[in-house]
């Protein structure tokens, strides 16, 4: 029994390697040079339609972050002005770069759909 538990327990260890191996990543600036100067098949255009989806995945993720953190501030302010001084200027670059942040994502979606597009030519 401790066996076929052992053998079970590596095969989902071995499978949940393999799937984590497979699973999308951004491409390294070095990667997306040279891809975005050489696609010409489905499959690059592909692959750069996945990286400028990621890249907005991530981009909204830090804007959600900074208008997490800009409630922080906002509520620090008042009477916690005195312990916060910052908190307003904080509070503001907080929400100026979560709305930079959501205006970069949208641009990585639109480049996502392009080349999803051009994928399919």
């Amino acid at each position: 029994m401790k066996r076929i538990l052992a053998v079970v327990m590596m095969s989902v260890l071995v499978a949940g390697a393999g799937a984590a191996a497979e699973s999308p990543k951004l491409l390294s600036k070095k990667e997306l040079k040279t891809l975005l100067a050489t696609a010409s098949t489905p499959e690059d255009h592909n692959r750069l339609a996945e990286h400028y989806r990621l890249k907005a995945e991530k981009l909204e993720a830090e804007a959600n972050d900074h208008i997490e953190m800009a409630k922080v501030y906002r509520t620090r302010g008042g009477a916690a002005g005195t312990k916060w001084p910052l908190s307003t200027y904080t509070t503001k670059h907080c929400e100026d770069l979560a709305q930079d942040l959501q205006k970069a994502a949208k641009r990585a979606r639109s480049l996502s759909a392009v080349h999803s597009e051009m994928a399919k030519k």
